[in-house]
């Protein structure tokens, strides 16, 4: 009986094991490192799910909703540390710049209280004198006091309304400024728990290809590739290049120039925008939504 204990202890305790093991790995493999970011990034710890080997690994309406939300934390084309890899049972966290603000210990509440004025002592005790008088010049002239405090306490309320709304307001943008500066994070999401196969930095690395470059991979294809339109060094003009899925809409612009036509359509609550652009490889037509690029088509002229 105890040695059928210690082996159902031991099935409960390798797997447990080999995950922190596989987390080590990862972490000494991928943490201190600097990424490219190909999509702008939420400031938020909530992140980017992405689900590997699904039709759609991320669903970029949620993901344009976070950043419409939060604000672009880490944006399309800057690099970024990676500053934790964390393995859970269902998801593997892939920090950048600090992995997002809402963690722990970060303020995201903009309300501020403040209590209503008490009476003061004097209100006090003419409201007991009012009940006690009789005489009726008495009791207007206690009436009329009572109202002058009580008109009183009521502009003092209304000064600290004013100075609460002030601080919510401060406060927002303080937590609004945190939020561009505490980094975000992508989570590698299994609906079925981290398979084995994926503890390994080649599959991390392939979840997250399309969204970010990993150095050593650029420096191969910058050695294969031919330099593209101009030479080494020289910046790329509008139209030279290609955009990826979740850059933002002002950076197609910057990348591709200004578009020749853009029209709008709503997809159930959401407005999609359509622009079309005239570049070296063809007519490229893009999507948007709330502002993140979904998808694009090339046409030749």
């Amino acid at each position: 009986m105890a040695a059928r204990s210690l082996i159902l202890m031991a099935g409960f305790l390798l797997p447990a094991a080999a995950q922190a093991q596989s987390e080590a790995v990862l972490r000494d493999y991928f943490e201190g490192r600097t990424v490219k970011v190909k999509l702008a990034m939420p400031g938020t710890e909530d992140g980017i799910d992405v689900y590997p080997g699904t039709p759609k690994p991320l669903d970029y309406p949620r993901h344009a909703s976070r950043l419409k939300e939060y604000g672009t934390a880490i944006k399309t084309g800057t690099d970024a540390l990676v500053t934790k890899v964390k393995v859970k049972s269902k998801l593997i966290e892939f920090q950048l710049d600090g992995g997002g603000y809402g963690t722990m210990g970060d303020e995201t509440s903009s309300s501020v209280s403040v209590s209503d004025a008490p009476k003061t002592k004097r209100e006090q005790n003419l409201e007991g004198q009012l009940k006690r008088e009789t005489d009726p010049a008495q009791r207007r002239a206690i009436k009329e006091e009572l109202d002058d405090l009580k008109a009183e306490r009521e502009r003092e309320n209304a000064r600290n309304r004013a100075s609460v709304a002030d601080a919510q307001e401060s406060k927002k943008a303080n937590i609004r400024q945190r939020r561009l500066e505490g980094g975000s994070r992508f989570n590698i999401r299994y609906r079925e728990g981290v398979p084995s196969t994926a503890l390994t930095p080649e599959s991390v690395k392939a979840a997250l290809e399309a969204y970010l470059e990993f150095p050593e991979a650029q420096a191969q294809t910058d050695a294969a590739a031919p330099q593209p339109f101009g030479g080494a060094g020289a910046p790329p003009a509008p139209g030279s290049g290609l955009p990826s899925k979740g850059m933002l809409q002002a950076d197609v612009d910057q990348m591709l120039g200004m578009p020749a036509k853009s029209t709008d359509r709503a997809e159930g609550k959401l407005k999609v925008t359509t622009r079309v652009y005239p570049t070296k490889a063809g007519k490229v037509s893009a999507e948007f939504v709330e502002g993140v690029l979904i998808r694009y088509t090339i046409t030749s002229d």
